[in-house]
């Protein structure tokens, strides 16, 4: 067995939630790149056009197609299934990467921040999983499964708020039904994985990764010492999609550069000084 045979994602074909931008943005690369076709989605179809372009640019070994879909309401959700139907016969990697946040103090959160968050970052996760599972059960098989990989987050794994209490439940709701859905759709020859990324580029952290400036300051407090990169949710990405992979499912993967062991201070520390 080789690299390129562990890695390699020749003859696959992907959808990606959310594709256009940030983690998704950087998974879509990973899979075209490693020669999988690559179906892009968010509620922007333009700008999923527009990456499916650069992406195709490349030279790389694989393709990629954009179009819109919205996995915000129910009816969003059915709409993108017909699409990706009506692309292709077959569904080797779904990534349900697609996400909202909203961000308000303590005492001023509102209610419709519930609803708004958890539609996306959870309902839509599952309705379109369990939309898609006639496809994933059929491309799945004992040597090979399909993949499933859910994007969490370091802010669903240990207590950190800041002012994002909506989709900080969300995430840890995504991370706990990833395990759910891994031992339940584990017979049908499906793993599912999910990420728990730190602070990455995206339009959802530009307020707080716009510039260089900006991203030093961010990647001092984490402690590996820099915000992620493209190359950290490729390597995830081609190790849960790839032959290497095909052994792994409830695995929550922390991208986030050691956040999810950060603790407080030692309780002893100022007793011993």
């Amino acid at each position: 067995m080789t690299p390129e045979t562990l890695f390699s994602l020749h003859g696959k074909s992907a959808l990606v939630t959310g594709g256009a931008t940030g983690i998704g943005r950087m998974a879509c690369e990973a899979l075209v790149r490693a020669g999988a076709r690559v179906l892009l989605a968010s509620r922007k179809g333009d700008a999923c056009e527009a990456i499916a372009a650069e992406l195709n640019a490349l030279d790389a070994p694989g393709s990629a197609e954009g179009f819109a879909g919205d996995v915000g309401t129910e009816e969003g959700v059915d709409a993108l299934v017909e699409a990706v139907k009506s692309r292709t016969e077959t569904l080797d990697i779904l990534m349900n990467n697609a996400g909202r946040t909203w961000g308000a103090p303590m005492g001023q959160f509102p209610f419709e921040a519930w609803d708004k968050v958890m539609s996306v970052n959870m309902a839509g996760l599952f309705h379109l999983t369990q939309k898609l599972l006639p496809m994933l059960m059929q491309s799945g098989s004992i040597d090979d499964p399909a993949r499933v990989i859910n994007v969490g987050s370091v802010m669903g794994e240990v207590p950190m708020g800041d002012g994002a209490y909506s989709y900080s439940a969300s995430k840890a709701a995504v991370i706990h039904m990833s395990k759910i859905m891994a031992k339940e759709l584990a017979g049908h020859h499906i793993t599912v994985n999910a990420l728990a990324p730190g602070p990455f580029v995206s339009k959802m952290t530009a307020f707080a990764t716009a510039d260089e400036g900006m991203r030093e300051k961010v990647g001092s407090d984490v402690p590996l010492g820099r915000v992620g990169r493209e190359e950290d949710i490729a390597g995830c990405m081609l190790f849960l999609c790839g032959q290497g992979g095909a052994y792994v499912t409830g695995a929550v993967i922390p991208v986030s550069g050691g956040i999810n062991v950060m603790s407080g201070q030692n309780i002893f520390e100022k007793a011993l000084q």
